[in-house]
């Protein structure tokens, strides 16, 4: 374990060295999440009762999804890898005295928690700075946040094994742009990136909520909005550990079929 802390640790502390990028991020997501903040104020004002979140739940929701954002990005500063395949330098990291699948899973975990250490917590003061019906709210408990904490933790870990399959399938591949691209807006979408699951129809929402997806960004921000609660909360993080494990199993089998049968041209 002592090699791979040290992989997550030194990923981490290079990528705290990208203070523009994250300025950058801090101003985008704050302009997007406002966006988000009044074009759903406008909803809630066409007087439609029937809505599945409280206002101030979804304001929080949309606050903390933009704090989060990189966190839960499937596809994010992954180039590394992406060039290693590529290029066939995918050799040199064979001979590592290390297992492939856990140096790239703690290095795409350090990438991702890097720039949210960068740009989530700023991004979290101006959200509880704002006028009261567009600010960002606290839990109802310690409790609460220590489920939301454990949960995100989780939905992290469910994020990087399944972008873990994605670097696995591109040695498969010529071109990693398609399967970018195509992945970012499918899992954005179902992850509740877009909108809330509970705002999607209830005949989608019961086949989503049993995909991996809902393990990812949905389950921890319906935890700290309290959309989830109590028991619910506890069987959403058995939930999110089934997918893990699930996810880790399969990618860890993959990655060990594909490696037996690489071949690097060149030399």
């Amino acid at each position: 374990m002592k090699m791979y802390i040290s992989v997550f640790r030194i990923r981490f502390i290079n990528n705290l060295q990208y203070r523009a990028v994250a300025f950058s991020g801090i101003i985008t997501n704050f302009l997007w999440g406002l966006m988000q903040i009044l074009a759903f104020r406008a909803i809630y004002r066409s007087g439609n009762s029937n809505l599945p979140m409280e206002f101030s739940q979804t304001v929080s929701y949309i606050w903390m999804s933009q704090a989060l954002i990189v966190l839960f990005k499937v596809v994010f500063g992954d180039e590394e890898i992406y060039s290693a395949i590529r290029t066939g330098s995918i050799a040199y990291e064979l001979v590592r005295p290390m297992d492939l699948y856990g140096r790239w899973f703690c290095q795409s975990a350090a990438n991702r928690v890097a720039f949210t250490m960068l740009n989530g917590f700023p991004a979290l003061l101006v959200a509880f700075i704002m006028p009261k019906q567009y600010r960002m709210s606290l839990p109802h408990n310690f409790g609460v946040f220590f489920l939301f904490l454990l949960s995100t933790v989780l939905a992290l870990c469910v994020v990087v094994a399944f972008a873990m399959l994605i670097y696995i399938s591109l040695f498969y591949t010529l071109s990693h742009r398609g399967i970018k691209i195509i992945v970012t807006a499918f899992t954005t979408f179902l992850s509740g990136g877009v909108i809330p699951l509970p705002f999607f129809p209830e005949q989608v929402l019961t086949v989503v909520e049993l995909l991996p997806f809902a393990a990812m960004q949905n389950m921890p921000l319906r935890i700290y909005t309290g959309d989830i609660v109590g028991a619910d909360a506890l069987k959403g993080i058995a939930f999110q550990v089934f997918w893990f494990s699930a996810l880790l199993l399969i990618g860890q089998f993959t990655m060990r079929r594909t490696l037996k049968k690489v071949i690097v041209q060149g030399g």
